[in-house]
């Protein structure tokens, strides 16, 4: 069995359904690599989804090839098409709606936001299969880290166990919530590293409101690394799941503006 077919499993299982999905979604032999991006300056919400989705049209227009970006964005919470009014506590920051699936969630500085945009009409049109393979590269790259996390089917997102705070308490340290049109991706993920935490509280996170359920990151936990060192070992477990990726460090200052398609389905925030 290739490394992309296995579920990591750290010692007890959790039963979780994603759990039994196949896992990864290489590309057909003699692809071109994934473009990986990487902005090294905070990019305004608007412009990154404006960039984000004039190039899955080019994609599903074999005009471009796919593309990973990792970004960081000024602090900012977006609602997905499940959010609800109620889940707004007290705005600190502006509100976007984001079109992709799920509720409220915030980003900001210090949290690694990785937009996917990946052709599934080559790679498979397994939107579930996508979205616990997204799941499985967060886990392996905590894994990395010596951080343990895990899939639960009645929360989104991924958890970190957190028993120093009491019985049944867990924390949530990454998102996920993706949005499909003509079978491209967009949106993905977003994994907590040194973001400041108490920005969280102006939201009901991804709608999960149960005091034993919280927001934690990598720094939280007591692991200072690094916002490169992080994007090292994403780009490491993304090739062992998603295939080769060619690395540019670049701006998208100058992306105008794409027409969103409605031809389009959304997936909630994980």
């Amino acid at each position: 069995m290739r490394a992309a077919d296995r579920s990591t499993c750290y010692g007890e299982c959790v039963v979780n359904a994603r759990n039994e999905l196949k896992i990864g979604l290489l590309p057909p032999p003699g692809s071109a690599p994934v473009e990986w991006r990487v902005s090294d300056t905070l990019v305004p919400y608007e412009r990154a989804v404006a960039f984000m989705e004039q190039r899955a049209t080019a994609i599903a227009a074999a005009r471009e090839g796919e593309l990973v970006w990792l970004i960081e964005h000024p602090p900012l919470y977006t609602a997905g098409t499940s959010a609800k009014p109620a889940q707004v506590l007290d705005a600190h920051f502006p509100i976007f709606e984001s079109g992709r699936g799920g509720q409220m969630t915030y980003h900001g500085p210090g949290q690694r936001v990785a937009y996917v945009m990946l052709d599934l009409k080559r790679r498979g049109p397994d939107v579930r299969r996508f979205v616990a393979s997204l799941e499985e590269w967060i886990i392996r790259t905590l894994a990395a880290f010596n951080v343990r996390g895990e899939r639960r089917e009645d929360r989104i997102g991924v958890w970190v166990r957190r028993p120093e705070k009491g019985d049944g308490f867990e924390d949530k340290i990454a998102a996920i919530g993706i949005r499909v049109s003509h079978w491209v991706t967009l949106h993905g993920m977003a994994l907590n590293v040194e973001p400041d935490l108490t920005h969280f509280a102006g939201i009901v996170p991804c709608g999960v409101n149960e005091q034993r359920y919280g927001v934690t990151s990598l720094a939280d936990l007591g692991i200072p690394i690094s916002m490169p060192e992080v994007d090292m070992v994403l780009r490491r477990e993304f090739e062992t799941l998603f295939g080769a990726a060619d690395q540019i460090v670049a701006s998208t200052e100058n992306t105008s503006p794409g027409r969103r398609s409605l031809a389009s389905s959304a997936v909630p925030s994980r």
